[in-house]
């Protein structure tokens, strides 16, 4: 394969996915970046990639995706969606599989997980069996098969970041002495795109990890030595991986299925036999220490928020230990108003216009703030009607702004996490959607626990002020425009 080979990332709004884009970008490839939302894509602003909108699961979204393709990452799961995610993703592989024969790609490169000799796990079965679905077709296949992949939104490496952060003393069972091999996110992206610039790892399936077999425990003791955090461990045999996920959701951020599909798993050791790809690929092997050193290193480095991202070090206040995944809420309205009557009734968030809905409580949340010591009742719009990157609203700085469609602001009020408050406005034809949603990275247990219990104001507190921007952005629009001098 050539540098300047057309590359399709399907799936390129996950994890893997949004790390591979840039990097097949930087090497030269022509790359095509598919999701099932397109927005997701336009976040990242990728400006050299082709983005396109298409689901595994709806096959009439998916021959303009391989059109004209060479080359396709497959790198879709689908863990969140619950307890039958394994035959989504049979189904999704099938339909994949067939519209890349239709379509005369070349080659399916295939990213997934290290199979122990018995699995017992549903999530490592599924991965198993995802790479067989696609071999079944006609298209040849590279298997890449990883562990625990060591970098900033890997879910695994978020546990353990979670758990050592904010835990002094935790209740573990049994599966904490399983072994691994953690590979570092820049090596595993290396592999990926080393194999398939390759003609001899057609079909093949191909073990990858970093140079250590580590035990869960040895991870969670060498990340507290490098962030300086010592914690006491408790094993209980009578933790099950189920009991453990439900545990996990009471002190970790990482959703809940995602969680429970990735404990299932971690009672097996797996450890990757991988002699063939390094003799392939010689790498200069990041060991877990130097992995989570370049891990914590590259999201200083990424300051750049267009709006709310998962994980944004900036969306996260730049506290690297408050949880990667967040908490959402919020409230949509439909409205015949245009979109600049909306605009204009989201640029006086705060203002003279106040808070649209529910304001004693916007006063009580105020007050409190104030008793904390934080910014409230000191802080004083620049203008009354308009808002650009790094004006203040109370205890709120906006961080983003696109006119008429989007406007963040990062919550700097004192509590235990990060929060954001992000309006956008959506044009769909014969009316707008107006949503306001609230992320939360929690600081730990604390964080989860204010969380929860200011969970249904928030879904009070949003559907009713959505609605009330939208009727005012109405009236506004109908009241007669006074031209007396």
């Amino acid at each position: 394969m050539t540098a300047r080979t057309r590359a399709l990332v399907f799936g390129a709004s996950g994890y893997i996915g949004t790390n591979l884009v840039p990097r097949l970008i930087e090497s030269g490839w022509q790359v095509r970046a598919a999701a099932r939302h397109r927005a997701v894509l336009e976040a990242r602003d990728w400006r050299e990639a082709e983005l396109v909108e298409a689901d595994a699961l709806d096959p009439g979204t998916l021959p303009a995706a391989v059109q004209d393709i060479e080359i396709a990452f497959y790198l879709v799961h689908s863990m969140a969606a619950g307890k039958n995610f394994a035959e989504l993703d049979v189904e999704a592989a099938k339909n994949f599989a067939a519209a890349a024969a239709d379509a005369g790609i070349k080659r399916i490169v295939y990213l997934g997980g290290l199979i122990p000799a018995d699995p017992r796990s549903l999530h490592l079965k599924s991965r198993a069996e995802t790479g067989d679905v696609l071999r079944h077709g006609s298209v040849p296949v590279t298997e890449i098969r990883a562990g625990m992949i060591v970098g900033p939104g890997s879910a695994a490496y978020e546990v353990i970041r979670d758990l050592v952060n904010y835990l002094p003393v935790m209740i573990t069972p049994r599966w904490v002495q399983s072994r691994s091999t953690p590979v570092a996110l820049d090596n595993l992206l290396d592999y990926l795109v080393g194999v398939a610039r390759l003609p001899e790892t057609e079909g093949r399936i191909y073990d990858v990890g970093g140079p250590e077999v580590l035990t869960y425990e040895q991870l969670m003791r060498q990340y507290g030595e490098i962030i300086d955090k010592r914690f006491l461990l408790l094993s209980l045999p009578v933790l099950t991986p189920r009991l453990s996920s439900y545990w996990l959701k009471l002190v970790t951020a990482v959703p809940t299925n995602i969680a429970r599909a990735l404990i299932d798993g971690l009672e097996h050791d797996v450890i990757a036999e991988d002699k063939a790809i390094r003799e392939l690929i010689p790498l200069q092997l990041k060991t877990f220490k130097e992995s989570v050193n370049a891990a914590l290193k590259a999201e200083q480095n990424n300051t750049l928020c267009a709006h709310w991202a998962e994980g944004s070090i900036v969306c996260r206040n730049f506290h690297p230990e408050y949880a990667y995944y967040a908490k959402k809420a919020g409230g949509t309205a439909s409205t015949r108003a245009s979109k600049e009557a909306l605009w204009r009734q989201v640029m006086a968030f705060g203002g003279d216009e106040g808070y649209y809905y529910a304001e004693s409580l916007w006063f009580l949340r105020r007050l409190i703030n104030w008793f904390a010591g934080g910014p409230s009742f000191y802080r004083r719009r620049r203008h009354p009607s308009e808002l650009r990157v790094g004006d203040v609203v109370d205890a709120w700085r906006v961080i983003a702004a696109e006119p008429g469609r989007r406007l963040t602001l990062l919550m700097e009020m004192r509590g235990p996490g990060s929060g954001v408050l992000e309006f956008e406005i959506d044009d769909l034809g014969d009316h707008r959607a107006l949503r306001a949603t609230a992320y939360w990275h929690p600081a730990g247990p604390a964080g989860l626990i204010y969380w929860y219990l200011l969970l249904p104001v928030h879904a009070f507190l949003f559907r009713g002020m959505t609605a009330a921007i939208a009727k005012r952005a109405e009236k506004k629009e109908t009241e007669p425009v006074d031209v007396s001098t």
